[in-house]
């Protein structure tokens, strides 16, 4: 069998990790059992347990662990770990009356097993004998928030029809002269002039100018966690869209902005000025309905100043609108968030060496992450308990206090925030300010 080695930009993201800052995605997903309030047995996680540690033996994915290898220096392969054991990846965890989103931010603090399969599952019970959660884990190397997707979703119940086909993201073609090239030759040419432009305009991007403080924490700090979760009405959002103009994706940029905007001057920070923190926006760039259910990353980015001095909600939608429809228009290939792509031009001991000083200049490319995980329109469950609500996390890169992930189930947008817990200690504030945000633009559009 052929060595799989790990892509380059999976091998950036396994070699940037820290103790204080792992590298794993998270999501939160809420169950309820079926029927009505205590209608159940009372053992729904048990169930729910003891139905991951059971499927997730059968899914190949989740039985990989990350090897070095001699050669090429640096790199690192995929094999399958001969001692697999589901009882080192599902745990259930008993939260007594703790909520589980203050559950799960010291489990989002905590790396994963480097010597296992890069992923965990915890159940989480609670004192509602019908009600229990999910925080899935998977490291950034084994995949893009649409691969997690799809290997958390091998673990639930079989949903019947067809999987929900993911949107292709439009590319660049390339040139008529490249196009006559020879394929290696081309491939060549044309990935050093695309190097070239993303770092031109990385440089174009600007530094980071008007970043509040309550946006940076001590890179030296201990690595702590807070979580916490919001529902909207995607009902509100559409009404936003449709009154103001733009994409919904606009809208929940926007309403980032805005919160962020409103919390600031909630805890007396002084007046944001300027251009405003550059939060970065990933773009997917998998192709077709199969596209999500390969592993590793099929990553570039957007970046994108939010206009926190902007103090009228509808011109700061306008400045969220026309900034993305410039970066729409350049390409996910091409400008400064395409960063990400520049793995690929690094060899694989130059990720090895150069990991930890990637992770600790992201300050100097971006500020903030704002990512969006688009969920398919189909009803989860598992054992029969139905997801109610779930609450996308990010991993939090060294320096940055705040990451903000967000996705779209059965008509309800879910915010999940991860911050650093001691440069952030009202997240719960920021989440209500999530919420009175969407209020204002609601009454400025009604």
């Amino acid at each position: 069998m052929a060595t799989e080695h790990l892509s380059p930009l999976d091998l950036a993201f396994w070699r940037m990790e820290t103790a204080d800052h792992p590298m794993h995605l998270g999501a939160l997903a809420v169950f309820r059992a079926a029927g009505h309030p205590g209608s159940g047995d009372g053992h729904a996680a048990e169930r729910a347990a003891a139905l991951l540690a059971a499927r997730c033996a059968a899914v190949p994915g989740l039985r990989r662990r990350i090897r070095d290898v001699l050669l090429p220096l640096g790199a690192a392969a995929w094999s399958p770990d001969p001692g697999f054991d589901p009882a080192r990846h599902v745990f259930l965890v008993r939260t007594g009356r703790t909520g589980v989103h203050e559950a799960a931010g010291p489990l989002m603090a905590r790396p994963l097993d480097r010597e296992l399969p890069p992923w965990e599952a915890h159940v989480l019970a609670g004192p509602d004998p019908d009600t229990f959660a999910v925080l899935f884990k998977f490291h950034h190397a084994l995949a893009d928030g649409l691969g997690a997707l799809a290997l958390a979703a091998a673990l639930f119940d079989e949903v019947p029809g067809p999987r929900a086909p993911v949107r292709p993201v439009p590319g660049q073609r390339a040139g008529s002269v490249l196009s006559r090239l020879p394929g290696a030759l081309a491939a060549r040419v044309q990935g050093v002039g695309q190097a070239l432009e993303i770092g031109a305009a990385m440089a174009r991007g600007g530094l980071p100018l008007g970043v509040p403080a309550a946006l940076t924490a001590d890179p030296a700090g201990a690595g702590t966690r807070t979580v916490a979760g919001l529902a909207l009405d995607l009902d509100e959002v559409n009404l936003i869209r449709k009154g103001a103009g733009g994409t919904v994706n606009d809208v929940l940029i926007t309403l980032v902005a805005g919160a962020l905007r409103r919390w600031l001057a909630e805890r007396g920070d002084p007046e944001p000025l300027g251009a405003g923190p550059r939060a970065l926006i990933p773009v997917s760039r998998r192709r077709g309905p199969r596209g999500a259910e390969s592993t590793g990353n099929r990553l570039s980015g957007y970046l994108l100043r939010l206009p926190l001095a902007e103090p009228d909600a509808l011109r700061r939608l306008d400045h969220v609108r026309a900034g993305m429809d410039r970066n729409k228009d350049a390409g996910p290939a091409r400008g400064a968030g395409a960063v990400a792509l520049l793995a690929d031009h690094v060899h694989p001991l130059g990720h090895r060496l150069g990991g930890p000083f990637v992770a600790q200049a992201a300050r100097l490319l971006y500020d903030i992450l704002v990512t969006s995980v688009p969920l398919p329109g189909l009803t989860f469950s598992l054992g029969g308990s139905r997801v109610h609500e779930v609450y996308p996390l990010a991993p939090l890169a060294r320096g940055q206090s705040l990451a903000v992930a967000v996705s779209t189930y059965k008509g309800t947008v879910h915010y999940g925030l991860v911050a650093d817990a001691a440069a952030v200690p009202d997240l719960a504030a920021l989440a209500g300010a999530l919420r009175a945000e969407l209020d204002a633009l609601v009454r400025e559009v009604s």
